[in-house]
């Protein structure tokens, strides 16, 4: 992390109102205080000074809610429509009647949007959309029922905060460059896109959630090609010395080194999401993700290793979508060679597969291989083969395979 941003340390006086300035006013019910953050109660909450062997003193943020981490997550991911809909009441079924425990929950989407409203006084009114209605009531939910909750935050991924602030982005030829997919990426190397998501994540762990998931922590795929055509600002990794690929690589490896520290005080863990392959080499080009430098900076890394997002005959294997146990045993071989390599390992928790991928098949005369109880096993088989215990389920419909076993 450069030495720049390590100068960011808050005395506590300093850490103590950024804590508290989200909340509007201290109220007194049954001898307990509580805070109001926008137009949501965070009950229970308190400020806890805890001394340390230094003699310093340190405040941590105390949502109210109590979760135990788990013997080992193993979590599925629900949308923000399926978190605040009817088909919360099926996934919450299918937690409490398996081995699974965990839900990863988007809290800021694919767009860029929150996902329930923060209440009109909050910054963030304006992104706030009414997909889960009562946030608290969800968070309580998901307390009785004893299941870990994730936070999932997008950030660099953002077309509504492109759209609004084209200078946070990329242009060309005046407007938002989009990807083909009709995506907009805001800029990673601008502090002001660090600290808007920063600022967000620290509205989930006040809310409960006992971890922050961050996604899209890259620059857009394939930006080496268009590093030296779009319009961007490179802020404070202008006339740092190094070439284009390391002021990426260097830029979203700060920003999870700050991440990390900016939550401290709340008590949360931090993950990030990381493309599969970036484990087997070096680093990746144009994204700016290097696996090794990310994984030094959190308490979890996930990598995404559906075997349908691998090109043929990586690892040997024909045709990966048709061998799961084989391409999850590949990687998760690869992955505990890399990590073993780090001081302060963090926890491997990758990504696997729930969901067909029939485009993948186009021309090649091959069966669209479906994916249900046994491929699912076979890929939670392969991680455990290689000590790897912890995992998340992706299916984008939230729809997952009946009778599973998830501990096989």
């Amino acid at each position: 992390m450069n030495n720049k941003h390590l100068q960011r340390f808050m005395t506590p006086f300093v850490l103590l109102l950024v804590i508290l300035l989200p909340f509007a006013m201290p109220v007194k019910s049954s001898g307990e205080e509580e805070l109001i953050a926008s137009d949501h109660v965070i009950r229970n909450t308190s400020i806890q000074l805890i001394k340390e062997d230094t003699n310093l003193t340190r405040f941590v943020f105390d949502s109210g809610y109590h979760f135990e981490y788990p013997d080992a997550v193993r979590g599925i991911y629900v949308t923000g429509h399926s978190a605040g809909g009817s088909r919360l009441n099926s996934l919450l079924d299918l937690v409490n009647n398996s081995d699974l425990n965990a839900m990863v929950i988007d809290i800021k989407d694919d767009h860029g949007y929150l996902t329930f409203k923060p209440g009109e006084d909050s910054p963030f009114a304006n992104i706030g959309q009414n997909y889960i209605k009562d946030i608290q009531e969800l968070m309580k939910t998901l307390e009785e029922n004893e299941i870990y909750p994730i936070a999932r935050v997008v950030v660099f991924k953002d077309s509504v905060l492109a759209q609004n602030r084209p200078e946070l982005s990329f242009t060309e030829n005046g407007t938002v460059w989009k990807n083909n997919r009709n995506e907009a990426f805001v800029n990673p190397f601008l502090q002001e896109v660090w600290d808007y998501n920063v600022e967000i994540a620290k509205f989930a762990a006040q809310l409960g959630f006992q971890e922050i998931q961050f996604d899209y922590v890259r620059f857009p795929e394939g930006f080496e090609h268009r590093d030296t055509v779009l319009n961007y600002g490179t802020g404070e990794y202008a006339d740092d010395g190094t070439d284009n690929v390391q002021k990426r690589v260097q830029a979203v490896t700060d920003f999870v080194a700050y991440a990390k520290q900016e939550l401290e005080p709340y008590g949360v863990d931090v993950s990030v999401d990381i493309f599969g392959y970036s484990a087997t080499i070096p680093e990746a080009p144009g994204i700016g993700q290097n696996f090794s430098k990310i994984s030094e900076n959190v308490d979890v890394i996930s990598s995404m290793i559906y075997p349908s997002h691998w090109s043929n005959h990586y690892f040997g294997i024909p045709f990966p979508d048709t061998e799961p146990y084989r391409l999850t045993d590949e990687y998760a071989k690869v992955e505990n060679e890399v990590l073993s390599k780090l001081d302060n390992p963090p926890v491997s928790r990758p990504w696997i597969q729930d969901f067909e991928a029939p485009w993948i098949y186009h021309g090649t005369g091959l069966p669209v291989t479906q994916y249900g109880k046994n491929e699912v096993e076979a890929q939670i088989k392969a991680l455990q083969d290689n000590g790897i215990n912890e995992f998340l389920l992706w299916n984008a419909g939230n729809v997952y395979s009946e009778n599973v076993d998830y501990t096989p």
